[in-house]
Order: C-alpha cells, then sequence, then structure tokens
C-alpha cells in the first residue's frame, strides 16, 4: 500500500476511463503481465487472421470485430480484477465500470461453484421395458462408466472423467408412451466439454443397445448443466434505504412477470455475454443454459434476487455458466488468449464465478438506473458519442458535441439524431466564425 491507503491496482484503476488508449494498454499492460505480442492482440494489430479462421468455420470471408474494452474497478473474491470485454452496445463497460467502484466502495463480492459436472444425454425415443433397462444400467453402471472414460484419456489425466449414469423416465410430449433418457455426467475439468461428453455418449450407444434391447435415438449434450451452477453474492452495507427499496422492488417485479424478467435477465447477461466473447467462449451455449435454468420450475424466472435486510443490499446470481479456458477458440484466437491471461485465471470455475459477478453487477446498475434516474437518461449520456459520430462529426469534433449534448440533455431530457446535427453544425458555425475574427 502507499501513504495514501491506496493498493498499486486501485491506482491503475484511477482515471482509467479519462485515459489516451495508448496509456490504458500500458495500464492493462501492466496489470496484467502481458508481453507486447499479448497486448498487439487486445489492441486490434494483431488478431484472428483468415489462416486460421479458415479452420474454424465454413466458407471463411473474413473475420468480424467488436469493440474490446475493459471494466474496471471490480473487486471479486478479495482480488482486484481488469474485466476484458467485447461487446457493441454503449454503456454497458461504463455502468459495469461504475457499479463495481460503488459495490468496492461500501461492500463486498463473493463467488462460488455449486457442483462441477456436465450432462450428456443418450435418448431411448420409446422404451419397451422401462424396468428391464433400468436394471441393466444399475447392474452394468461401472462398466459403461469405465468405457466411457476410456474415450477420454487426456481428461481423466487431468482429473476428470465420467462420474456417474442416472436414467429419467419422461412421459412423450405426443403422449404415445414412454421416452427414457440416460444422462452421462462428466467432470470436463478446465474445459467446457461439449466435443468430449458428444463423443463419450456416441461411444456408448451400441453398448446401451446391447445391455437394454431398446433403441438409442439422439446422443449430445445438454446445455441445462444444472449439477453446475455459477453463484454469485454481494452485499452493500449502509445504503439509502429509499434506493435499497427500489432495487428491492424491482427484482419483485421480475420475479412476479416473465414480461419482465426476460428484460431483467437480458440486463444480467449484458455483463456475461462480453466475456465469454473476449475470451472465446461457447456464449450461444451459456445464453440456452442460463434462459433454460430460469424456466425449468415452469414459470420464467430472474437469475438475480436482491433484498433488503436491515441497512444492507442483499444480490444473489445462480445459474450455470459452463466455459472453457482450453482448447478450441480459447487458445487459437489471439485476443482470447490475452484476454483470459489479463484476468489471471487459469481454472475454467475461475471464469465462471467472475462471469457471474460482473452479471451481478451488471443487473445491479441497471436496477439502480431504473429507481433513480432512469435507464434512458443512463443510456442518452453515454450514446451521446455515437450521435455524433452518425450527425457526422470528424473525430476532433466528437468530444465538443459529445459535452454540447450532454448539456442538451440536461435541460431538454432527451437527445436525438437531429438535435446532434444541430448541435454540430452550431460548432463548426462557431469555428468559421472565430476564424473570421
Amino acid at each position: 500500500m502507499d501513504d495514501q491507503g491506496l493498493s498499486p491496482n486501485q491506482d491503475l484503476f484511477s482515471g482509467f476511463h479519462r485515459l489516451e488508449r495508448r496509456e490504458r494498454l500500458e495500464r492493462a499492460k501492466l496489470f496484467g503481465g502481458l508481453d507486447d505480442a499479448e497486448v498487439r492482440a487486445l489492441s486490434g494489430e494483431e488478431t484472428l487472421t483468415p489462416e486460421v479462421a479458415e479452420h474454424l468455420i465454413e466458407n471463411v470471408l473474413g473475420t468480424f470485430t467488436l469493440p474490446l474494452g475493459v471494466a474496471t474497478h471490480f473487486r471479486i473474491d478479495a482480488r482486484d480484477l481488469l474485466i476484458p470485454m467485447a461487446v457493441e452496445e454503449t454503456s454497458i463497460i461504463a455502468a459495469a465500470s461504475a457499479t463495481a467502484k460503488w459495490v468496492k466502495a461500501t461492500g463486498d463480492i463473493k463467488t462460488r461453484m455449486q457442483g462441477e459436472l456436465i450432462i450428456g444425454q443418450i435418448q431411448i425415443p420409446r422404451v419397451t421395458d422401462l424396468e428391464r433397462t433400468r436394471q441393466a444400467l444399475v447392474r452394468n453402471r461401472d462398466l459403461l462408466i469405465g468405457l466411457g472414460n476410456a474415450c477420454v484419456p487426456g481428461l481423466v489425466a487431468r482429473g476428470g472423467g465420467i462420474r456417474d449414469i442416472i436414467l429419467r423416465e419422461l412421459p412423450r410430449a405426443d403422449g404415445t408412451g414412454t421416452m427414457g433418457v440416460i444422462h452421462v455426467l462428466c467432470d470436463p475439468c478446465d474445459a467446457m466439454g461439449a466435443n468430449l461428453i458428444n463423443q463419450v455418449c456416441e461411444a456408448l450407444k451400441p453398448r446401451v443397445e446391447s445391455l437394454t434391447g431398446e433403441k438409442v435415438g439422439l446422443c449430445i449434450l445438454s446445455n441445462l448443466t444444472d449439477g453446475k451452477v455459477a453463484v454469485a453474492e454481494v452485499i452493500l452495507r449502509n445504503i439509502d434505504p429509499e434506493l435499497g427499496l427500489g432495487i428491492s422492488e424491482a427484482a419483485q417485479f421480475a420475479k412476479t412477470d416473465p414480461y419482465r424478467a426476460a428484460t431483467h435477465n437480458k440486463g444480467v447477461m449484458n455483463g456475461v455475454d462480453p466475456i465469454l466473447i473476449a475470451t472465446g467462449n461457447d456464449w450461444r451455449a451459456v445464453e440456452a443454459g442460463v434462459h433454460a435454468y430460469a424456466a425449468r420450475s415452469g414459470r420464467y424466472q430472474p437469475v438475480t434476487d436482491w433484498w433488503m435486510e436491515g441497512a444492507d443490499l442483499h444480490g444473489r446470481f445462480e445459474a450455470p455458466l459452463t466455459v472453457g479456458t482450453v482448447g478450441g477458440v480459447t487458445r487459437l484466437h489471439p485476443s482470447a488468449r490475452a484476454a483470459i491471461k489479463l484476468l489471471g485465471v487459469t481454472h475454467a470455475e475461475e471464469l465462471s464465478r467472475i462471469a457471474a459477478a460482473v452479471g451481478l453487477v451488471q443487473n445491479l446498475g441497471a436496477l439502480k438506473a431504473l429507481a433513480t434516474v432512469g435507464i434512458v437518461k443512463g443510456h442518452m449520456q453515454l450514446h451521446a458519442a455515437n450521435l455524433a459520430i452518425a450527425a457526422g462529426a470528424e473525430i476532433h469534433e466528437v468530444a465538443p458535441v459529445r459535452d454540447r449534448l450532454a448539456e442538451v440533455l440536461k435541460v431538454e431530457k432527451t437527445i436525438n439524431l437531429t438535435r446532434a446535427r444541430q448541435v454540430l453544425e452550431a460548432i463548426r458555425s462557431e469555428e468559421r466564425d472565430a476564424h473570421r475574427l
């Protein structure tokens, strides 16, 4: 600590958003212990090449870039972090940073994982003898687990592998009998695990058929990994009781109305998805799992909750966030590799917990805005630069147009493209008049 009581990491956060981009990169380099190549990857100077892209997808034409920034002021599980986020939506990074600063000043963020198992499914579309199938699987459980693990020796060597096999009985949706679904439960270690578990399920298919006498249908992973759930919790102490009530009432709205819950959860994923994209993870799989988890009771619910206890505001996130830090794009994409190093994570569990915490904080920022200034005003203040560019401002004109629009917003409560064009013309007119003098 220095003589002002600030840690070196806090010094790196100070005034971060006001720095020139080059200075931000220098701070990120220092914070994350990055080398020059990793800095170039984060800056966009060296990114995914078309040659590498050819090996990732088909019919490659080129690559598509998104803005990559960092959210600041996050202290998660007593560790200061810079959070890399790849996202196009105005205000997400600013809101995350501002809310994290508030949380750091008044409270704590703690995270953990509940469980470690992903799910592969072996479907028996029409079970002819359910009890025979159940008994066959019970008798041969160890055999099937052993065969499954033989398919993924590398995973077993890392301490992972198949842990259990469970039979579920489901009435068919068309009312024509019973469907059996065998869940193959696997610890994927630091991999997301989709390819691994798919490989195991396909390999077990013929043995399951021979042991049970049933016909197997689909063999595929499930993205609803409710056996591996990320939990993040936050406490903000001695907050304004009116603000706390507003945030807790917003949570009640989401728990009561699925129409609100959908937008509430979208706000949570505003914090999660950009981290997954920046680190090369399958954000679509995570989105599917989160929303399925939100609807697991039969009614779509929020994945966060907020409530007051005395003078303290409590928040909680709970949902599956199955990610990887090894294999696939996380290792092939130079920016993804650099982003993971910047986060300082070595295990997938750490990345899941960080994403859960950021999603919870992002949600808090949105609910705070809704309970105070309103979401439109908050977005508009950060949308001013976009409007300046859309109005035709040159690079050197963006800042003055943005600042002038911020002043307009205070008076007129809203800004739009027409107003931005008027402001730009006014600034240019003032400059022309100044040159005449």
